[in-house]
């Protein structure tokens, strides 16, 4: 009877404790070696670049990035000041120049703190507009994709999409005009149904509750439209547009990135669309909005968070791009493109002002792919099994 007993509860015991969901996609990453040395090297440019931020501006900075010292230009890597003919407030607060200094006498290693702090907020700022651009686009494809756009709505959204653009590049006047008629359009929008119900209605009404094509098709057929054109070729006209900003630069960057992001919650919410927990919800008369973002967003973010990381990437390679060509964030801040432009004249006399911002843009870019690919495999279901 005891061995009958005894042997129960062995049958019916845990065979292992359970791990959470945290806890079994961190000992995943620190599998892949390759994705968890991303992660780390990630976590050390954000502290560096919170660090950079902190100590590079400001009216008296602990690192001055813009101190120019004709007398110590083109010093090589871990160089000491000539403390008889530089003043004391000039002397860099390390006591050496720990990456040298470029043709204007400048701390490369203060330079490069602050472009760290750029690349950072460039990347973030970027990488979240284009996501919340591409949850939007795609939510809208992939849910509300089979319903028709009457004309009145393509009108609204031309008008608005004018005006933003018109205010964007600093036409106020005429871009508010343009976002007034748009909205005064989606006002006329709210009272469609009440118009619908009516049976004697104007020409002119008839014809603006037309139907034209679906959601689904006007959105992917502007995301085919979008991917196009060659996207550095993009943000490079449109910057050469614009007022030289890092405001702009974040924003133009954003604004031309975000067509992947649609494509994959378009596909997970297709996916998703279909599923019992949102037809049940649907039968117990749950809102499309709380379906959405309680239900289906939670559900489609993983494909998102890869193409984020790898987004940021992407976003630090553009800024420092443009940099290079003269059309990034404009001077005083020091950003590693505009570093490696500077060090481009002096190849050869100062090999350094090339290698140091060029290794560093490697390194970071790289951390972020190989931390996104690893993210990839923890996420999917079908390689979390494999491994």
């Amino acid at each position: 009877m005891a061995d009958t007993t005894s042997h129960n509860s062995l049958v019916e015991g845990p065979a292992a404790p359970k791990r959470s969901r945290l806890e079994e996609s961190w000992k995943l990453l620190k599998r892949n070696r390759l994705a968890f040395m991303g992660l780390a090297i990630f976590v050390l440019f954000f502290f560096v670049a919170i660090g950079g931020g902190l100590l590079t501006y400001g009216t008296r900075p602990v690192f001055n990035p813009s101190l120019v010292r004709l007398p110590e230009k083109l010093l090589p890597p871990f160089s000491g000041p000539d403390l008889k003919t530089l003043p004391p407030e000039q002397i860099p607060t390390l006591g050496i120049y720990l990456f040298g200094t470029d043709d204007l006498g400048r701390d490369v290693f203060a330079r490069m703190l602050q472009g760290a702090w750029v690349s950072l907020t460039v990347g973030f700022v970027a990488v979240g507009i284009s996501v919340f651009v591409g949850i939007l686009m795609g939510g809208l494809a992939g849910y509300f994709g089979e319903n028709r756009v009457k004309v009145y709505q393509l009108f609204a959204a031309f008008f608005l999409l004018l005006g933003l653009g018109l205010l964007v590049t600093g036409a106020i006047s005429t871009g508010g005009i343009l976002l007034l008629i748009g909205i005064l359009l989606l006002i006329f929008m709210a009272r469609s149904k009440t118009l619908q119900l009516e049976t004697s209605r104007p020409g002119w009404t008839k014809f603006l509750f037309l139907e034209t094509v679906s959601i689904d098709t006007l959105i992917m057929r502007f995301v085919d439209i979008m991917l196009c054109f060659p996207s550095f070729f993009l943000i490079l006209t449109v910057v050469a547009i614009l007022p030289a900003s890092i405001y702009n630069i974040m924003i133009v960057i954003g604004l031309t990135s975000w067509m992947g992001t649609t494509r994959f919650v378009r596909a997970e919410f297709l996916s998703l669309r279909e599923q019992d927990f949102v037809t049940a919800a649907r039968a117990l008369g749950i809102n499309d909005v709380r379906i959405i973002f309680r239900h289906m967003i939670p559900n489609a973010i993983a494909p998102v968070l890869v193409s984020a990381t790898i987004g940021i990437a992407t976003a630090i390679l553009i800024e420092a791009g443009l940099s290079f060509l003269g059309f990034g964030v404009p001077p005083p801040d020091a950003t590693w493109g505009n570093v490696l432009a500077d060090g481009r004249r002096f190849i050869f006399d100062a090999p350094w002002l090339t290698f140091i911002p060029g290794v560093a843009i490697l390194i970071v870019v790289l951390s972020f792919n190989l931390f996104g690919e690893g993210l990839r495999d923890i996420l999917n279901p079908k390689l979390r099994e494999r491994n």
